[in-house]
């Protein structure tokens, strides 16, 4: 792609601004049970006056029809607003007939032949995870940390677990459970119905962390479960409560010591539950093979590493029970294995200096499985097909750039959420095969086009202990390469995060674009820690979070200093959380190459961070505390030289607001100055539009001022 002469500008307001560059995708996709056709949430309207329906697509022809008009669903319960609007949620019913709506504290069955409607559940409490029973007599959900059970024929509802509190999860995972080991729900149906599999995680003994609420006259403060490294963790217990009795069993998951359970599944054949569980240290990982009616278990597999081992999908089961699909990185990189039901393995299935991320379907008839994988780039993230037999591997997805697939359940079809590094994601609707049946969201941005904006150069690099490594580079537009320019790096490379890839990143993407146009070179290198490039490019962060990296990025600058129109006296960097804490480590430990600074709400004390991360890569502070101060950015704060902003959220659950105040501590205590700017709550960080334009336009400020016109004196 060339660079286009712009006719429009660039601006922070427009990059934050209504509607959105990067385009609206359609959401909550869901694929019926018989794999005839796709569901999916559109929106219309603005952030004030959002129009939420749900729309459906024939699989077949790509036809599509309104299936809950805005006007309807705006008639729901709770679901009157546009703040309610934003939390809904719906489910297909198993049969298709029918689907479930969920807005806040109200869950509304909703009649897809007749178009009635009737309310479920409603009242003061929240409702959430709202599950179809596979034979859709049920509606399970969770309220009030508790597992209920709506009847649909009778409209009865009743509790499934009693005794849920704030403290106490039944069927609900808690924040560390949600946020490190993503999970989406905490309890699972059996395959036929007749009983439900729930995590209990009891949080009771975990730390409290303070969350302060400044802004009304009388102050109060959010209390928040937050595990710290070397404290109390949750306690995760497996349970099965049966339909006919409402009595729950408790499984026995061998719970000696402090383990986690990131894991649960049943079986096909609704009588065993597969569970992983794994060591507090992350270096084991047991497959338990569980009797639901007895709670009785057995360990079927194992997995240990030196380093530690990171927690994907669980097993795939096959319809039979007698196999099972198996990822793991024994090899170095994530590859595909297929198991008996006894933990004995049949054959590795995938092999290669690349890995596999999920399974996206298994075709039980035509004896294979659907994945992605980066066998093609570590960049670019691509669909493959290959036999259970290990043979025929193929790539499907051809298109460069990043798919994002979700596959029909019997994998016949798939939608195809596609985006590279200059064009934002678009959806096509496709057979197994990748032959194209219907264009789902085509996504056009045509104003896009009318803003000059320069290519995305893709490249490798060179370190000095010979580790090749991917970076990008985006030129200033109107490039002379007899001119020297000012570059700011981009730092991204924490676990499984990637700074380099083909793949359209929001507004980050446009910002970047937008200082390429003011005459910045834009530079990203995906260092030795970073995610998508195998599990053995990841170690070198064991028990040191911070050296390796910046090793690596100082071979990026070396590399930028030799290019004859860089101006190596001013090279700035920028990051946010985990690429926030390397900024802070670049400013530091190497002020030698970076003039200046932005860190957006950056980790700077690994002990303030939660106990499951921090202790995955750097061991428990009790037996580790050197190896938390060495790779804590706090320790060498006074080294600072250059110019440095730093900006963070004062309610943010996850990078707590302490890390900026120990920062800004330590600095004081050198009597060295940063900028700090703070936004008050936003628990998830700064993400509101409104404060992101307030602080990008000062970034864009404080960058210009400190490199581009330093550079011209």
């Amino acid at each position: 792609m060339q660079a286009v002469a712009p006719n429009q500008t660039l601006t922070v307001e427009r990059i934050f601004g209504e509607p959105s560059l990067s385009g609206h995708l359609s959401s909550d996709i869901e694929w019926s049970a018989d794999g005839h056709q796709i569901a999916y949430l559109e929106t219309s309207g603005s952030s004030i006056d959002r129009k939420p329906s749900i729309w459906v697509m024939n699989a077949s022809t790509g036809a599509r029809r309104a299936l809950v008009p805005a006007d309807k669903l705006k008639l729901l319960p709770g679901a009157d607003n546009a703040e309610h609007q934003m939390r809904l949620t719906y489910r297909l019913s198993p049969g298709g007939d029918s689907l479930v709506l969920a807005a806040d504290t109200s869950l509304t069955l909703f009649d897809l032949k007749s178009g009635s409607s009737r309310n479920l559940v409603s009242g003061a409490q929240p409702v959430g995870d709202a599950q179809f029973s596979p034979d859709g007599h049920w509606v399970g959900f969770v309220r009030g940390h508790n597992l209920w059970l709506a009847n649909l024929a009778d409209g009865s509802v009743t509790s499934l677990t009693t005794g849920g509190t704030e403290q106490l999860h039944k069927g609900e995972a808690d924040w560390l459970y949600s946020h490190e080991f993503g999970l989406k729900t905490a309890y699972w149906w059996a395959p036929d119905s007749s009983a439900v599999a729930y995590l209990e995680i009891n949080d009771r003994d975990v730390s409290n962390y303070p969350i302060p609420q400044l802004l009304k006259r009388s102050a109060r403060v959010l209390w928040q479960q937050y595990p710290e490294p070397g404290g109390a963790n949750p306690v995760a217990r497996v349970f099965v409560a049966t339909i006919a009795d409402r009595k729950s069993r408790l499984m026995d998951t061998g719970g000696k010591g402090d383990v986690y359970v990131p894991r649960v599944q049943w079986m096909p054949d609704s009588k065993q539950i597969a569970i992983e569980r794994m060591s507090r240290a992350q270096t084991r990982l047991d497959l338990l093979i569980t009797d639901a009616a007895t709670g009785r278990s057995r360990t079927i597999l194992t997995e240990s590493d030196a380093y530690w081992i990171n927690v994907n999908e669980g097993p795939y089961f096959l319809r039979d029970g007698r196999r099972f699909l198996w990822s793991s990185e024994r090899s170095g990189y994530r590859h595909l294995y297929l198991y008996n039901s006894e933990g004995g393995e049949i054959r590795q299935l995938t092999h290669g200096r690349w890995q596999v991320c999920r399974i996206d379907a298994v075709d039980e008839t035509g004896q294979s499985v659907y994945f992605t994988a980066t066998e093609k780039s570590p960049i670019e993230r691509h669909l493959y097909r290959i036999g259970l037999d290990g043979l025929g591997l193929k790539r499907i997805t051809r298109a460069d750039g990043w798919h994002d697939v979700t596959f029909s359940p019997r994998g016949q079809a798939f939608v195809d959420t596609y985006s590279n590094a200059m064009t934002p994601p678009r959806q096509d609707l496709l057979r197994a095969d990748g032959s194209m049946i219907a264009s789902a969201n085509e996504n056009t941005m045509a104003e896009l086009s009318s803003y000059g904006r320069s290519p995305v150069e893709f490249l490798t690099i060179v370190t000095h202990d010979d580790a090749t490594l991917n970076a990008m580079m985006i030129k200033p537009l109107g490039f002379d390469a007899r001119r020297k320019y000012p570059v700011i790096v981009f730092m991204n490379g924490g676990p499984r995060q990637q700074g380099v890839r083909n793949a359209w990143d929001g507004w980050i993407s446009l910002w970047h674009e937008m200082m390429a146009e003011k005459g910045f070179l834009i530079f990203a290198l995906d260092n030795r820690g970073s995610g998508g490039h195998g599990h053995l490019f990841e170690e070198p962060l064991h028990y040191r979070f911070g050296a390796q990296e910046i090793s690596d990025q100082r071979d990026g600058t070396t590399y930028l200093r030799k290019l004859p129109y860089v101006d190596a006296s001013h090279i700035g960097v920028w990051g946010m959380n985990y690429g926030g804490q390397l900024a802070l480590h670049a400013m530091f430990e190497d002020p030698q190459d970076f003039k200046a600074g932005f860190a957006q709400s950056p980790i700077s004390d690994w002990l303030l961070y939660r106990s499951a991360y921090a202790e995955r890569y750097l061991g428990s502070p009790k037996t580790n505390f050197e190896e938390y101060q060495e790779s804590s950015p706090v320790t060498t704060a006074m080294q600072l030289q250059g110019k440095l902003l730093v900006a963070a959220s004062t309610g943010d659950e996850d990078i707590h607001f302490a890390n900026t105040l120990k920062l800004q501590h330590v600095l004081t205590d050198a009597g060295k100055y940063a900028e700090i700017v703070a936004f008050p709550g936003q628990p998830e960080g700064i993400t509101d539009p409104a404060s992101l334009t307030l602080l990008f336009r000062r970034v864009t400020e404080f960058f210009v001022e400190n490199l581009k016109e330093a550079s011209l004196h």
